[in-house]
Order: C-alpha cells, then structure tokens, then sequence
C-alpha cells in the first residue's frame, strides 16, 4: 500500500493527537530513550516499547500499565524475558524500578516477569546485559512517555528513531534504518506516519526528527 502522508510534530501531545490520528508513530529521543531502543535492536531484541514513568503528568492520557500488558503477553507468547531500562542513570536498580511501578505491575498481569533492570544510557546500556531474543521496555520521561501516549491515542504501531551512533551502526544508518522501518510498517498497515521529537525543547531531538522525516519522503 502507499504512505497516506508524512507528518512531524513535537511532545508527548503532538504523539497522542498522531496516534488518534491513525498514523504510525515515529518516537525520536536521541537522549537517551530511542538511541538505547536502536542499541537494543541492534543486538537482536525481540521488540521494544515506551512507557511513561510512574511520577510522568503529560498533559494528554498514557497508560504504563497497558503497556506492561502488552509487552508482558508477547514475552509470555514467545517465551521472552523483559527488561526494564529506566532512570535514574546513575542510581540503583530499585531506585529504578520504584519509578516504573505501574509498568511492572502491567507485567505481572500478563504472567511476566523483570529479567534485568538497566538506565538509560544510549547506545552504552547495551554493554551491561544480553539482550538478545529479549523484550525491552524503556520508562523514561521523555521518550517513554511519548510512545505511552501515542499508543494510548490509538495509534496503530508507534516505533522509535535515532540519528545517534551504536555499536553496529555508523553515520547515516541508524536515521536510515528508522526511515525504513517506518516506510515499511506504514505501507503494510496502509496509514500516514507522524515522526515525533519527544521533547519541543531539546534541539537535538527536533534537528534528528527533521532527518527522519526527511529520508522518509525520499522513499515515497
């Protein structure tokens, strides 16, 4: 099928009005949400979602535990363990995990477990558990709560993006890759696509969403 259109807008409610909107949702977080979730693609995760931290007050809906849910039943489905990455980033695993309770708690309902608790460190976290064939989950504040939204919205798929580098990609690649997988789900799903800086006020996250948004158009 071909792309309806491709959008780009900012913040936790631009991803909601974009989920509502029917659109796949393209979550950027360069620091650190969507360059920790490329990193984890990269060692063959076998799916990542956001979720929105316990303390997070968007001012539009999310739902940590429908996430938890969500991901807890395709790790239960695939017989997959979760991990949780979280903030602080410099703290404890419990400091950590007090801040995604309510995710946890989606978990558990969906028979789940947490494998491993790691911060939120871009391409680095990778370096301090194996996550291959594992589901991962990011609560952080920006990022997560981005995706929360647009997935709570409606929105039919959300994935996420970085132009950062990670241990398997260079230079344009990881923008391409998100480009593509974006293209590719979009035309699968017959939807538009709306590309998300998590954050209206970080630079890095509009400038790296602009690019995104940029090598998707070159592929419609």
């Amino acid at each position: 099928m071909a792309i309806q259109t491709v959008k780009m807008t900012v913040n936790a409610s631009g991803a909601a009005a974009a989920g509502a909107g029917g659109d796949v949702v393209v979550i950027v977080d360069i620091i650190d949400m969507s360059t920790t979730l490329e990193a984890a693609l990269d060692e063959d995760a076998l799916a990542v979602f956001g979720a929105a931290p316990d303390k997070a007050t968007p001012p539009v809906a999310v739902n940590p535990v429908r996430i938890g849910q969500i991901a807890g039943k395709l790790a239960v489905e695939k017989g997959a363990g979760v991990v949780m990455v979280g903030e602080p980033r410099v703290g404890t695993d419990e400091e950590r995990l007090v801040s995604m309770s309510k995710t946890v708690a989606g978990l558990k309902q969906a028979g789940a477990a947490v494998e491993a608790v790691l911060p939120n460190l871009g391409a680095e976290t990778v370096k301090l558990y194996d996550l291959r064939g594992k589901v991962i989950i990011a609560a952080t504040g920006t990022g997560g709560v981005a995706f929360d939204a647009a997935l709570t919205a409606g929105a039919p798929a959300v994935i996420t993006g970085t132009v950062a580098r990670t241990r398997h990609k260079k230079g344009h690649a990881p923008a391409r890759a998100a480009a593509q997988r974006a293209a590719d789900m979009a035309r699968e799903l017959g939807t538009g696509i709306s590309v998300v800086a998590a954050s209206g006020n970080s630079l890095e996250d509009i400038l790296a969403a602009e690019f995104i948004t940029r090598l998707i158009v070159e592929k419609l």
